[in-house]
């Protein structure tokens, strides 16, 4: 890990729990939270493949796939450029410059930025609510993460869509409630859900998150894996996602 890059006043370094991987996040714009680990463990990346993050925030998400599979490169787009430049010092600061690329841009110009057909897998951790009410500040910086500010779940299916190779695959980690709206987009845009999984912090809770794997021209056809449940008690994690959270890599 390189000690020349810069962390900022209110600024913190946060270890991944993975190959020494650290990332820099500041509290007062938005940290990354258990959705992106646990789609870091849905998303399947293959030796070689390359992989792109739609709305990468703080890189988190192509850091945890560089360090847990044999893909050959990862990039992340952002809009937002403070979280671009806060991103880029995580990949330095873990010398995966070979490796990660945050590119700053709109989602909307996906296409126009990297050309079609050029990624084997798109992963996004995209905002999930579609409803402006009661937001306070429309432009800041966890608004912008959780609402649909600045994209919609049609941006990022049709971004998605756009980029990916033949037989590709899209991930995604959404809320359930919006899932007619996912699954109606995703087959508008050509991708056919191939796997669901539902997330729910308490075994008796009804799920907070749903992952969707997606196939560019796949047949119609999905599968329901079992839940996923996070906690089996209060500030105690299932081992499942303790294994998620820790273990080294995957095949």
């Amino acid at each position: 890990m390189r000690t020349d890059v810069l962390i900022k006043e209110g600024e913190r370094v946060d270890d991944l729990h993975r190959k020494g991987y650290v990332i820099i996040q500041d509290p007062k714009r938005f940290c990354f939270g258990v959705d992106a680990v646990i789609l870091s463990g849905f998303a399947r990346v293959k030796k070689g493949e390359k992989v792109l993050d739609l709305g990468t925030g703080t890189g988190i998400l192509p850091i945890l796939l560089e360090g847990r599979t044999l893909g050959s490169h990862f990039t992340g787009l952002e809009i937002q450029p403070e979280s671009v430049e806060m991103a880029r010092r995580s990949v330095a600061l873990n010398e995966l410059e070979e490796k990660v690329d945050i590119v700053e841009g709109d989602i909307k110009e996906t296409a126009a930025i990297f050309g079609g057909s050029e990624f084997d897998v798109v992963t996004s951790n995209p905002p999930y609510m579609n409803e402006g009410g009661g937001l306070q500040n429309p432009s800041g910086p966890k608004a912008i993460a959780r609402h649909e500010v600045l994209c919609t779940l049609e941006d990022v299916v049709k971004g998605a869509a756009k980029v990916l190779r033949p037989g590709g695959r899209f991930y995604m980690v959404h809320r359930p409630h919006r899932l007619t709206d996912i699954i109606c987009t995703l087959r508008q845009y050509g991708l056919e859900p191939k796997r669901l999984r539902f997330v729910h912090s308490f075994v008796d809770k009804a799920p907070s998150m749903v992952l969707v794997e997606a196939g560019r021209g796949g047949k119609p056809m999905v599968k329901v894996e079992p839940p996923l449940v996070i906690y089996k008690a209060p500030g105690e994690y299932t081992d499942e996602i303790y294994d998620i959270y820790y273990r080294e890599g995957q095949a």
